[in-house]
C-alpha cells in the first residue's frame, strides 16, 4: 500500500500524470527511431572503415537514448502543474543525470581514440589497456568533479580527506600501485613496445601483447601467453630484439674437414648465403652476408661462420633450417667433407 502523501498526490495529478507518461514515452520512442536511422546513415557512410564505425556507434548507443529520455522528463515537468519545489529536483537530477551520460560517452570516446587512433601519431603513448584505462579514468574523475559542482558540494573538504586517507590505502596497497606504476613507466619510457619480441633475464621471452595496469602479457613462439607483474618487468633485465630495429643477425657455424681448401670453402658458403638473400624475403640483402673463418682451427675441423641478417627475430629458425639444407646438399655436390668428432691416441710402451 502507498504511502499517504503519494496517494494524495497521485489522487491530485493523476491526469497531469498520464499525459507527462505520455509525453516521455513519445520522446524516448522518436529517440529510439533516430537513432536508429543515425546508425543507419553512420554504417552507410563508413562503409570502408569497420574501425570508425565502432568508434562513433559505440560511444553513441547508449548516451543517445538516455538523452531523449531526459528531454521526454524536461518536456514533461514544463508543461505539468508540479509544485515548484519538485520541479527543482527533477530539474537537479536531470543535470546529473545529462552530466553521467555525457561523462560516459566521452569515456568511451577517449577509449576508442586511443584504441584505433593512438598508434598513428609518432610520439604518442603506445596503445595499451594501461593508455586506453588512464584516458577514460581521466575523464570519469573529471565527470565526477562537475557532478559534485552541480549538487553545490565543494570539492577541497573531499581532496583533504583523500589526502589523510591516500596514505593508508598507498600502504595497504603497495603491490597493486607498485604494478600500477611499473606499468605506466614502461609505457612511457617507450622501451618496449606492443608487438616487440622481447626476453626477461628469467628465461620468459615472446611478443608483447599488451600492457595493463597490474601486469604484461607476452605470446610465446610457442603461441601461449605468459602474464608478468609489472613491478616485476621494472626490475627486469630485459632484452629488446626490435630496438634500434628488428632486423638482427643470424650465425651459421660450418665445420668441414682438414683436407679441404679454406678458400673454396669460403666461396661456397657466400654463394649459398648470397643465392638464398635473393630467393627468401625473411633474408635482407642489405647488409650482404658474410663468411669468416672463425672460430678456426677446431679439434677436429676448420670452423667457419656463416653470417646473414633476417627481417626480425622470430625468421632467424626458419633462415638456419633452409641454409643449413642448402649447405649440407651443395657440400656434398662439391664433395666437402664434414667430418665426425675424431681423436688420435698416442700409445707409448
Amino acid at each position: 500500500m502507498l504511502p499517504l502523501p503519494v496517494t494524495r498526490f497521485l489522487a491530485h495529478y493523476n491526469v497531469e500524470l498520464l499525459i507527462s507518461l505520455a509525453i516521455v514515452a513519445g520522446v524516448f520512442a522518436s529517440g529510439w527511431l533516430v537513432r536508429k536511422v543515425l546508425f543507419s546513415l553512420i554504417r552507410r557512410w563508413t562503409r570502408d572503415n569497420s574501425a570508425l564505425e565502432i568508434f562513433l556507434v559505440d560511444s553513441l548507443r547508449v548516451p543517445l537514448l538516455i538523452w531523449f529520455l531526459m528531454l521526454g522528463l524536461d518536456l514533461a515537468v514544463r508543461m505539468s502543474d508540479v509544485p515548484d519545489k519538485i520541479a527543482d529536483r527533477i530539474e537537479v537530477a536531470l543535470a546529473v543525470l545529462w552530466i553521467v551520460s555525457l561523462t560516459l560517452m566521452l569515456s568511451r570516446l577517449a577509449g576508442n581514440v586511443v584504441r584505433f587512433y593512438g598508434g598513428r601519431f609518432a610520439g604518442d603513448l603506445p596503445v595499451t589497456s594501461l593508455s586506453k584505462n588512464l584516458a577514460q579514468i581521466f575523464v570519469i574523475v573529471l565527470g565526477m568533479v562537475s557532478i559534485l559542482h552541480s549538487l553545490h558540494i565543494s570539492v577541497t573538504p573531499l581532496l583533504t580527506a583523500l589526502g589523510v586517507g591516500g596514505i593508508a590505502v598507498a600502504l595497504a596497497l603497495q603491490d597493486t600501485l607498485s604494478n600500477l606504476f611499473g606499468g605506466f613507466y614502461m609505457s612511457v619510457a617507450g622501451q618496449i613496445r606492443l608487438g616487440d619480441y622481447i626476453r626477461l633475464n628469467t628465461g620468459e621471452e615472446g611478443y608483447i601483447t599488451d600492457i595493463s595496469w597490474r601486469s604484461t602479457t607476452i605470446r610465446g613462439l610457442s603461441n601461449n601467453m605468459i602474464i608478468i607483474p609489472n613491478s616485476t618487468m621494472a626490475k627486469a633485465v630485459i632484452t629488446n630484439f626490435n630496438l634500434p630495429e628488428k632486423r638482427m643477425i643470424v650465425s651459421v657455424p660450418v665445420g668441414v674437414d682438414y683436407s679441404s681448401d679454406p678458400d673454396h670453402v669460403e666461396a661456397v658458403l657466400l654463394d649459398i648465403a648470397q643465392k638464398a638473400a635473393a630467393e627468401l624475403p625473411a633474408i635482407l640483402s642489405d647488409p650482404a652476408p658474410s663468411v669468416r673463418f672463425i672460430p678456426g682451427f677446431g679439434d677436429f675441423a676448420l670452423q667457419f661462420t656463416l653470417s646473414c641478417s633476417v627481417t626480425e627475430f622470430s625468421q632467424q629458425f626458419v633462415v638456419q633450417h633452409e641454409l643449413r639444407r642448402r649447405i649440407l646438399k651443395r657440400f656434398r655436390e662439391e664433395h666437402i667433407e664434414m667430418p665426425f668428432p675424431t681423436r688420435t691416441v698416442y700409445m707409448k710402451q
